[in-house]
C-alpha cells in the first residue's frame, strides 16, 4: 500500500500571490506513477504530492506536451488517499491518437512476424512563468503498455470495405448483367479501411476465389498469394495507404461448364501494418511467403466480395450467334456447321 501524504493549506505571504498555495509534504515512495494496461482502457495515476511540491498543480501537467489539446489533460481525484492526477484513454488507434502517443511495432521473437504494438508516451510539467531562466524544477513521468496488434484493432471502430469497379480509376461500382460478364473482362478491386489514423496501412495477404461465399467450404483459385500472382492479375497498391487495389480478368470455374454462368466470390486476407513496417512484412521469395502464412494467420481478417457472374461467351462475340446455330442444327440437321460453311463475321452478318 502506498504512504499517504500529509496535506498542508498555507496562505502565501508574498505580495505576488493572487490565490493561496495548496502545497502538499510527502513520503518518497518507490514510484509516483502507476500505469495499468486495461482490456479497454489505458490508466496512468500520477500522485499529485509531488507536483504541487514543485510548485505545479493538475492543469499544468500534460500528455507528450500537447498543451493546446484540452483532450491531453488529466483529472485531479482529491477523494483518493493519497490525492492523485489521473489520464484514461480507450484502446483504440483513434484515441490514442489524439495525444501523439508513440507507436512503436515489436515481434514476438526474431523468427515472428506475430506484431505487437508498444504504446508508449510521456507527462510533462508545463512552467507559465518559464523565461530565459526558472526556479520550477521540470517534472517528467514515462509510461507504456504492450498489446498485440491485433488486439488494439479489435478495439477500434474500424470498416473495411470490399469494392469492385469497373474502371481502372476504381469509381465506378461494376454492374453485372443477368448473362453475366463476359470472359476476360477486367475486374478492378479495392479494399478500403476508414476510421484509421496515418500510422497504418491496409496490406492483402492473399486473395482467391472460391465457388461458394465461404472461403473454406469450396474450390478455390488463387489471384495472388504474397509476391506470387496469377498471370492475369495485377496487384496495383497494396501496404502503401488506407486502401490496396487489384485487377484481373473474368473467367469461368471449370467445375461450371455445363452451366449458362459460372458464379463465384472473391475473399482476400487482410491486416492492417504499420507505416514504417509495411515493407518488411511484404514477402520477397517462396521461403519468406510460406514462413509468413504460418505465422501470422492470427493477425488477419477475411473478408468477402459480393457475387460476380461470368457467362460463357467471350468479348466480342455477337450474342446472335448462338442462336442461329442453334436454328440450323434444328432445321438442317444433315447440314454440318463449322467455319468452312459460315465464319463468325458471316453468322453476325446474317443475323
Amino acid at each position: 500500500s502506498h504512504k499517504a501524504c500529509i496535506l498542508r493549506l498555507l496562505i502565501a505571504r508574498d505580495p505576488l500571490a493572487v490565490l493561496p498555495k495548496i502545497l502538499f509534504a510527502h513520503f518518497q515512495c518507490n514510484s509516483d506513477i502507476s500505469v495499468t494496461c486495461g482490456t479497454e482502457n489505458m490508466d496512468l495515476s500520477i500522485y499529485l504530492c509531488p507536483i504541487y511540491n514543485a510548485f505545479y498543480n493538475e492543469s499544468l501537467m500534460v500528455l507528450n506536451n500537447q498543451i493546446t489539446n484540452s483532450r491531453c489533460y488529466g483529472t485531479a481525484d482529491f477523494i483518493a488517499v493519497p490525492p492523485r492526477l489521473r489520464f484514461s484513454f480507450p484502446i483504440n488507434t483513434t484515441s490514442l491518437s489524439f495525444c501523439n502517443n508513440n507507436f512503436e511495432v515489436t515481434y514476438f521473437s526474431d523468427f515472428s512476424n506475430v506484431q505487437f504494438v508498444n504504446i508508449s508516451g510521456t507527462v510533462t510539467s508545463i512552467d507559465p512563468a518559464a523565461g530565459t531562466i526558472t526556479y520550477r524544477p521540470q517534472i517528467l513521468y514515462k509510461f507504456s503498455c504492450k498489446y498485440p496488434m491485433q488486439y488494439l484493432l479489435n478495439n477500434t471502430n474500424l470498416a473495411v470495405y470490399f469494392s469492385v469497379e469497373q474502371d481502372q480509376q476504381y469509381q465506378q461500382i461494376l454492374t453485372i448483367p443477368e448473362t453475366g460478364l463476359d470472359l476476360k473482362t477486367k475486374i478492378y478491386v479495392s479494399v478500403k479501411a476508414t476510421n484509421l489514423t496515418k500510422k497504418f496501412n491496409v496490406l492483402l495477404d492473399r486473395c482467391f476465389a472460391t465457388t461458394s461465399p465461404y472461403p473454406t467450404q469450396s474450390t478455390s483459385y488463387d489471384l495472388f498469394v504474397g509476391c506470387t500472382r496469377d498471370a492475369q492479375t495485377v496487384v496495383e497498391q497494396n501496404g502503401v495507404s488506407h486502401t490496396a487495389t487489384f485487377n484481373f480478368e473474368a473467367f469461368r470455374f471449370v467445375e461450371h461448364k455445363n452451366r449458362t454462368v459460372s458464379a463465384f466470390y472473391l475473399h482476400c486476407v487482410t491486416r492492417l501494418c504499420e507505416t514504417s513496417t509495411c515493407s518488411s512484412l511484404l514477402p520477397v521469395s517462396g521461403s519468406d511467403l510460406r514462413k509468413r502464412e504460418v505465422e501470422t494467420v492470427s493477425s488477419n481478417a477475411t473478408i468477402t466480395s459480393p457475387i460476380i457472374v461470368v457467362g460463357n461467351q467471350k468479348t466480342g462475340m455477337c450474342l446472335e450467334q448462338i442462336a442461329i446455330k442453334y436454328v440450323f442444327l434444328c432445321y438442317y440437321p444433315f447440314m454440318p456447321l463449322n467455319k468452312d460453311y459460315f465464319s463468325p463475321d458471316q453468322i453476325c452478318q446474317y443475323s
